[in-house]
């Protein structure tokens, strides 16, 4: 917030908020669930920050019809009056800079990430771009107090995170946890294979590994957890979320345009019980010159994804090689849009 408050006076330009609710993830939706249960958290913690910054225009960026949050904005008689916009249903869609070209009139695409969004963002003013639950959470620390927050989590990482749990055989559901809880009582992980922690730009880790880790921002990226069973196969949940990350690119920069449908098309060659050359290694190697060298950050998700399959499913990997599949069960697991499998 301060270097936005200090290039809205070094530049003359009144800053800008945006309240990013655009949950391009598929397998998340703590986003959603929040704006529907607590619309007046969030909106008091964007006023809360747009008074912070001295800014003259303030949006909520969503993407489904948000019924309960016009409602809520229509009981309100905020200072800064709050503009909703409803933004492309694309993964890409809530990166900081492709969501202030969207609020601009422009394509949601992420753009270089010099000059950052908080020198020129929306309309080329200095912008605040705040995902909707940190929001919640000022509105909850200016209500409570910081002593409050910090009642909950671990000394190094106070508070608590909002999480979408995936357990097979059960209902998606969003819960609070707070920082430091261990995984296995977020969700079941006896009989389990593997473990997705924090969404598609996440890592997989193998249950008996989980079963020792915590919650930590480290982490939990976009607040997913989805425990995968043996019955399924990870390398054939991978390849399908590889060749949807790989298609929601931008398209603008060398690791989209041919890292990543590169090493999509090479990890469906992997989940295919069958011969595989030298895949991994020509995997592990496009994954090092795509990594660090993209105009967003999605390539890096892409391959922190890649190469934590590459480890957890290892012996899987080895049996494909061998034209053998272990999982019993064939049928998706992880979601992704119908018109992205």
């Amino acid at each position: 917030m301060v270097s936005v408050a200090e290039a809205g006076r070094r530049t003359g330009r009144t800053p800008v908020v945006v309240a990013n609710g655009a949950e391009g993830e598929p397998a998340s939706a703590k986003d959603k669930t929040l704006l529907r249960l607590s619309p007046h958290l969030v909106l008091d913690g964007l006023q809360l920050v747009a008074e912070a910054v001295g800014a003259g225009e303030a949006y909520l960026a969503v993407e489904d019809h948000a019924t309960p949050l016009e409602a809520a904005l229509a009981e309100r008689r905020d200072p800064l009056r709050v503009r909703t916009v409803r933004v492309p249903k694309r993964f890409l869609s809530g990166q900081s800079s492709a969501l202030t070209q969207y609020v601009s009139g422009h394509a949601a695409l992420p753009r270089h990430q010099r000059p950052p969004v908080r020198e020129q963002g929306v309309h080329r003013a200095p912008t605040l771009v705040q995902n909707v639950e940190t929001l919640a959470h000022l509105a909850l620390i200016a209500r409570y107090g910081a002593d409050w927050f910090r009642s909950v989590g671990t000394p190094a990482e106070p508070g608590s995170a909002l999480c979408t749990v995936h357990v097979p055989g059960r209902e998606v559901r969003v819960v609070e946890a707070p920082f430091g809880m261990p995984l296995h009582r977020l969700l079941p992980l006896d009989g389990i294979g593997a473990v997705l922690v924090g969404g598609y730009h996440g890592t997989w880790l193998p249950a008996a590994e989980a079963t020792t880790r915590t919650l930590t921002v480290a982490d939990l990226g976009a607040g997913v957890l989805a425990a995968l069973p043996p019955s399924r196969c990870g390398l054939a949940e991978t390849a399908r979320v590889l060749r949807y990350l790989a298609l929601e690119s931008a398209g603008q920069c060398g690791p989209c345009l041919n890292g990543l449908p590169r090493i999509a098309a090479a990890f469906q060659t992997l989940a295919a019980p069958g011969p595989q050359g030298g895949t991994r290694e020509d995997i592990a190697r496009w994954a090092g010159l795509v990594e660090g060298r993209g105009a967003c950050h999605h390539p890096d998700g892409t391959v922190r994804l890649v190469r934590s399959a590459l480890t957890t499913f290892a012996a899987e990997l080895d049996a494909h090689a061998v034209g053998h599949c272990t999982a019993t069960d064939h049928s998706p697991l992880l979601p992704v849009p119908a018109n992205r499998n």
